[in-house]
């Protein structure tokens, strides 16, 4: 063979072992460098505690991780009205001290106890006044009938399965009327937790809270008394792709099912 044509032979053979090389380092980079798209995780539950940020309550903390704003409270020595100040840490867990059961009384305690009361009823046989409870917590109800926070179609139900929702979606336009459930007080209205877009928390009572997420507008302050069916947002699609109202009940700090709440349609 010519020696021309062989090393032109030869000349072709690398350059294509070259090319060869360059794709399947390239095959090996895509591989290995894949874009990942990264989801909005809600916070860990693991964390000890929390820095208090400005413009976040007591209620809006809890909610975020998942507690019960009294249990909360209760940890970290805040009573009513569960003021809270920027830069302060919160626990998040229960001490020790806080796991501990009270010392039981003595028997002689007992005893004298027993004794007073046997005095007391000696002395006088007419029976006590009675007291009528009063609640002197207003918006406050321990009764009431919950009501669907919108008119638009359920998107997406309440799930604990694989995808959670910790509670129903409704679909609207944007502009559309957001209305209370219940009756109660406004504890948060801003859009400070993350993955709620605009929000407003409500309490109902010592046991219920309710959430209105992804507003648009919102229309009531924090320590505002709402009444049940009052318009408090308006649909939107902060903190999401789409325009809908996130809804969401939570019950001792614990999301429950809104269906199971609310009236059939």
């Amino acid at each position: 063979m010519d020696m021309g044509l062989k090393y032109k032979a030869l000349n072709n053979l690398c350059s294509i072992n070259i090319l060869i090389a360059i794709l399947l380092l390239s095959a090996c980079s895509s591989h290995r460098y894949v874009p990942v798209n990264e989801r909005n995780q809600p916070p860990s539950t693991s964390l000890s505690s929390h820095r208090v940020a400005g413009g976040e309550t007591l209620f809006a903390i809890a909610w975020r991780y998942g507690l019960d704003y009294k249990s909360l409270a209760r940890r970290n020595r805040i009573s009513s009205p569960y003021t809270i100040y920027p830069g302060q840490t919160l626990s998040l867990k229960a001490s020790k001290k806080s796991l501990r059961k009270p010392p039981a009384k003595s028997v002689s305690a007992k005893k004298s106890t027993s004794r007073a009361k046997v005095k007391s009823r000696s002395r006088s046989k007419k029976k006590a006044p009675s007291i009528k409870k009063t609640s002197s917590k207003v918006g406050y109800s321990t009764s009431f009938s919950w009501r669907w926070p919108s008119a638009g179609p359920l998107l997406k139900k309440y799930s604990q399965g694989s995808v959670v929702n910790k509670g129903i979606d409704i679909g609207g336009k944007k502009g559309e009327s957001v209305i209370t459930a219940a009756p109660g007080r406004v504890v948060y209205s801003g859009d400070g937790l993350r993955g709620y877009g605009k929000l407003v928390i409500v309490k109902h009572n010592e046991d219920y809270l309710s959430a209105y997420a992804h507003n648009n507008r919102l229309f009531v302050k924090e320590n505002q008394v709402v009444k049940a069916g009052q318009k408090i947002a308006e649909i939107g699609s902060s903190g999401t792709d789409k325009n809908m109202l996130h809804f969401e009940i939570r019950r001792d700090g614990k999301p429950v099912d809104p269906l199971k709440y609310l009236p059939r349609r």
